[in-house]
């Protein structure tokens, strides 16, 4: 005959804890659960809603009907729990309330022992060195922890005549991780992201972890022991030992990179600004969320990051016989091998954390590469001390700065006093620039440099020396910190993906030789919107105009130009010289590897081109003369377009595929991907021919159509129409405006991805058509020439022209 074993009852035995617990205690004890979701038809698991009393009450008494009267052990794991370290009402009714309802359902059975699951957080945290007792002072310092304490008294108060034993539990580990603060400290330095290198709070503090099979030991022997313990008794379960969270970086940094992993301390109002500022973009972009890496840090964590906790045991192993079998530093090389098995596995199934695309993306090449991450970082650090030199330079430009204001004489407190700060913060964030993991660094840099190519407009810079010095050592400073090798933000798989050609095309749109051409006409552009700031901020007495006499100085002191708060030729020389800059950044990949630089590289020249042509429109019309440096930095302006539009189509197609594959768009869009169907090109010669690179600018994505040129040869002769034909307001007007735009459109669809732009000319066109019979001003002779423009010009945009190139899936569009 078969004894009859004793009932252990198990409240959340679906939960991890609740499981191995269960597991354990299977061959001794007939193991009955409650949970708030048992499978159906399950004999030993009954499903309950404990904050609800008559839901226990009825869980209760069908455990009578199988009778059931006697329980050797009430194991109570069940609770609610969150990280985001608000109040819930959940805490109240599941953790408070669920444990009285259920404590006082009790109370018709005979019950040996209550087992409550606590944690060690209801006490106060204490120094390192100090350990934590079962009489330590309780002062919990968040929601869950609070509840937690709360619940402890409510034992006191309801159980009656049943003994209970609290349990203080430390943060509960296993093989696979499972503590959600350890397990994203893990994920966060296996994808080397910012947050790994940074910590709130005091680096020699820690917290106490348990390991799982432990814990349960532990369990099994307070369930053993029953008759033995006291009637009342609070056990603290956890390791002796505690290690530091600058002891965790290091371990887990040799275990994944075979380094020490450094780690910044942040001041604690910019931890929780940071903080608090990912939790409400997380509405406003919730691609990057639901999608991508969701928020894990919260403000509250770092108000307790200098919490320690260091556990004096010796109740447990005086009352239990219990000692730990396993330890935190033992065991992390378990879980750093599962996640390097199986990164996205481990994140989101083992730890139930949001995978974010990143990581996908480095387990994918991990698995094409072998050991991406160590290859990625073997690069990385070999082109970062290739370029050491440049933050050199750039703390040694921070040392300029400081002094600039003292030896140029500046003649302005305000430019002066920008310039001594804006050196500092070079110099500092140029030595911060020497590590290779603080590439946070360089952007900081960069960004002050671009504050100096604004600063002498702002504070209009009573002195050349001041302009000149400040936007040259601004532009400096950007190219030095961010212009150098290793690429800021280029994603692993990105990165280690060598394919620069964009599926289906033939050419490379980010080869130097189609940025060349930009680069040389931005530099045109540069030199005279710098030529004409300078008039407008008193360093010259003239403004040379070779057409248009003063027609120059008119215009850049015109209302028009004083509407801006600074200097608007300034502001076109800044333009001009983040073109420079943005050109050169990135290597033939970049229309996949750095999205957001091509995108901010054709704003800055389309959009941007697009006013100047329209600065050039309202010149005469609202001035009344022209000026001939504006019609050529417009026109050198202009020219730039259509170089720009085949790479921006070739990133706005790779966008579109990572899109359509479920990426995150906005991770792709900073990070950069890998793309299906690129393919790799040859070697890029730098050292062919001038006549060779000519060429090679000509044909590749760029071409002359003879109807184009001549559209916009109407264009010009459209704008000079009131030079030809004595042209008059409002006639004169509108063939300047309509000429201006035919030249825009002209020019864009000379690109053969922009072709059928030219179809917008067929409406202006008929614009010009209709227009002798709606305005005054011309000539019978100027309307007659007019109509037969506008007919020449609908005739000139029906051919195509030849287009050299394909283009993937965009060449459909080209017709």
């Amino acid at each position: 005959m078969v004894a009859k074993r004793d009932v252990v009852l198990i409240t959340g035995i679906r939960g991890a804890i609740g499981t191995a617990l269960s597991d354990a205690l299977a061959k001794q004890f007939r193991v009955i659960g409650l949970d708030q979701d048992c499978p159906n038809g399950s004999t030993d698991c009954l499903s309950i809603d404990i904050s609800s009393e008559k839901a226990v009450d009825a869980a209760m008494s069908t455990l009578k009907t199988r009778q059931i009267e006697r329980i050797a052990s009430v194991v109570h794991l069940a609770a609610f729990y969150d990280f985001s370290g608000e109040p819930n009402p959940l805490y109240e009714k599941v953790n408070v309330d669920g444990t009285r309802h259920l404590l006082r359902a009790l109370q018709s059975f005979e019950v040996e022992q209550f087992v409550y699951s606590s944690t060690m957080l209801v006490h106060a945290p204490k120094d390192p060195g100090v350990a934590i007792d079962e009489d330590a002072p309780l002062d919990p310092a968040w929601a869950y922890p609070q509840s937690k304490l709360e619940t402890e008294n409510v034992v006191r108060e309801e159980h009656g005549a049943i003994p209970f034993v609290i349990l203080r539990i430390a943060g509960v580990y296993t093989d696979r991780g499972q503590v959600p603060t350890l397990s994203d400290q893990i994920r966060r330095i296996y994808e080397r992201t910012f947050t790994s290198g940074i910590f709130a709070g005091d680096p020699s503090h820690g917290q106490a972890f348990v390991h799982i099979g432990d814990l349960i030991d532990a369990m099994g022997r307070v369930i053993e022991r029953r008759g033995q313990l006291p009637r009342e008794c609070t056990l603290l379960i956890g390791e002796p030992a505690t290690m530091s969270y600058e002891a965790l970086q290091n371990q887990i940094g040799t275990l994944i990179h075979g380094e020490q992993w450094e780690t910044m301390v942040l001041p604690k109002p910019i931890a929780e600004t940071g903080a608090w500022l990912q939790q409400k973009l997380e509405p406003v972009i919730p691609d990057a969320i639901d999608k991508g890496e969701e928020p894990f840090i919260k403000p509250f964590m770092v108000d307790l990051a200098d919490a320690h906790y260091e556990l004096d045991i010796s109740r447990a192993r005086e009352l239990l016989g219990w000692m730990p079998r396993h330890s935190l530093r033992d065991t992390i090389p378990k879980m750093v091998q599962a996640l390097k098995d199986d990164p996205v596995g481990w994140v989101e199934q083992d730890n139930h954390l949001t995978a974010p695309e990143s990581l996908e993306g480095i387990a994918a090449a991990d698995k094409a590469s072998g050991r991406a991450l160590e290859a990625h970082a073997r690069l990385v650090r070999m082109r970062h001390r290739q370029t050491l030199w440049a933050h050199f330079i750039n703390m040694g430009l921070g040392l300029w700065l400081i002094t600039s204001p003292m030896t140029m004489a500046y003649q302005s407190v305000p430019l002066a006093v920008s310039d001594i700060v804006s050196g500092g913060l070079v110099l500092y964030f140029g030595a911060l620039s020497l590590s290779w993991r603080m590439a946070w660094a360089r952007l900081a840099t960069a960004t002050v440099g671009l504050w100096l190519l604004f600063a002498p407009l702002v504070f209009w810079a009573p002195t050349a020396a001041a302009y000149l010095n400040d936007t040259l050592v601004g532009s400096l400073v950007i190219g030095f910190s961010f212009l150098v090798r290793p690429a800021v933000g280029v994603g692993v798989a990105a990165e280690l993906s060598d394919s620069d050609l964009p599926p289906g095309w033939e050419y490379n749109p980010s080869s130097w030789t189609q940025r060349l051409p930009i680069i040389c006409l931005a530099l045109v552009g540069l030199f005279i919107s710098r030529y004409l700031a300078a008039y407008q901020l008193g360093h010259t007495g003239n403004a040379w105009d070779a057409l248009f006499g003063e027609g120059t100085e008119r215009i850049i002191t015109s209302e028009v130009s004083k509407a801006w708060p600074v200097p608007d030729a300034g502001l076109g020389a800044v333009t001009y010289m983040l073109e420079i800059l943005t050109g050169i950044i990135g290597d033939r990949r970049r229309w996949r590897t750095m999205p957001w630089l091509v995108i901010l590289f054709g704003i800055m020249i389309v959009p941007l081109g697009a006013v100047s042509i329209f600065f050039i429109i309202i010149q005469p019309i609202v001035i009344g003369t022209w000026c001939t440096l504006c019609l050529i930095a417009a026109a050198a302006m202009l020219v730039q377009i259509p170089y720009s539009l085949d790479e921006l189509v070739a990133t706005g197609q790779f966008l579109a595929q990572r899109f359509r594959q479920g990426k995150s768009l906005l991770i792709v869009f900073f990070k950069g991907d890998t793309m299906e169907g690129a393919r790799r090109s040859g070697p890029e010669n730098l050292e062919f021919p001038p006549s060779d690179a000519i060429k090679e600018m000509w044909t590749g994505g760029v071409s002359l159509p003879w109807n184009l040129l001549l559209s916009a040869f109407l264009g010009v002769w459209l704008m000079g129409t009131r030079l030809i034909f004595d042209t008059q307001a409002p006639m004169a007007h509108s063939d300047h405006l309509l000429g201006a735009l035919v030249i825009t459109v002209s020019i864009t669809a000379l690109a053969e991805v922009a072709r059928p732009v030219r179809f917008i000319n067929v409406l202006f066109g008929i614009c010009l058509m209709g227009a002798p019979w709606m305005l005054e001003g011309g000539s019978p002779l100027a309307d007659w020439a007019g109509v037969l423009a506008g007919l020449l010009l609908v005739l000139l945009s029906i051919p195509k022209g030849k287009v050299s190139h394909a283009y993937g899936g965009w060449s459909k569009y080209v017709v």
